[in-house]
């Protein structure tokens, strides 16, 4: 497949060509540029608007599909990182400043997820990802409490860079994955059988086979670009005492590094019958 289009993107896999990815109108529209450092885009259906943090400047931004006006959805954000959506379309965020995951909910308040593990703070909460269940799964790294640029210097209490599920019945957080240099970014398979988990600090990725009881089997590298659906090879890790299920990483693993130069970072627009309300300051309560 050809085109006279200048090259946005560099594909290792002509899937994307001709599978749901690019529909032949695919294309890369700058929608605002006065970040200081944009993430976790994601599309709102039902107010058909993009919502992403700027994390240094402390604010979430949202652009208009209508209009194309941007404006603040929030200021003093609490150094906000990824966001996505649950399944009734409310606002799901990392929160690396205030070191928890909170919900919007449609009314504009907001409800704590995560704020804590076995007592002790989360470091600073990356990325997000919903499963069909409900169960919410996140990454939690250091970034935001190494600094004060993108959140509040702090120690970490935890004292490991780790992956969570927070069960949707009891609002129980639990350790899923650990073992790992920086969990970043994490979504799910189509079918919700692989977790792929982006491992910044090692510089490559990891993908979970998910059981039906939430946990998480031996994971191993992704495929290395150009190798469609191959492994890049197979990394060995061991279960921690107890019978839990949960990955960990033994020392002497190896994996070759994908090499993956991405587009422009926008979101993919989900379907959704609502939507978060607007909610530049909230009220928030704590989910237990």
């Amino acid at each position: 497949m050809t085109s006279d289009r200048p090259a946005l993107y560099e594909m290792f896999d002509d899937r994307f060509r001709t599978g749901r990815c690019m529909n032949g109108d695919a294309g890369v529209e700058v929608l605002y540029t006065g970040c200081r450092w944009a993430e976790g885009p994601v599309y709102v259906p039902a107010f058909r608007q993009v919502i992403w943090s700027d994390i240094p400047n402390d604010r979430m931004l949202r652009w208009d599909e209508e209009t194309g006006a941007v404006g603040v959805f929030r200021r003093s954000a609490g150094y906000t990182n990824g966001n996505t959506l649950d399944g009734q379309g409310r606002l799901i965020t990392c929160e690396q400043g205030n070191r928890r995951v909170t919900r919007t909910e449609h009314d504009g308040t907001v409800t704590v997820l995560a704020d804590r593990w076995q007592g002790k703070r989360l470091n600073s909460p990356n990325d997000a990802a919903v499963k069909s269940d409900g169960s919410l799964w996140f990454s939690d790294p250091d970034f935001g409490i190494t600094s004060d640029y993108e959140g509040h210097r702090a120690e970490s209490e935890i004292g490991a860079n780790n992956v969570y599920r927070v069960d949707p019945d009891t609002g129980e957080v639990r350790l899923v994955a650990d073992g790992l240099t920086a969990p970043n970014g994490l979504m799910f398979s189509a079918d919700e059988r692989r977790l792929f988990v982006s491992d910044t600090g090692a510089n490559h990725i990891r993908v979970f086979g998910v059981r039906d009881d939430g946990t998480l089997t031996t994971a191993r590298s992704s495929p290395t670009p150009g190798t469609a659906g191959t492994p890049a090879s197979t990394t060995s890790a061991s279960t921690t005492a107890g019978g839990s299920g949960r990955p960990r990483w033994t020392t002497g693993c190896t994996a070759t590094t994908p090499t993956a130069r991405s587009s422009d970072g926008s979101s993919s627009r989900r379907r959704s019958p609502t939507s978060p309300g607007a909610a530049p300051s909230a009220t928030v309560s704590t989910r237990r």
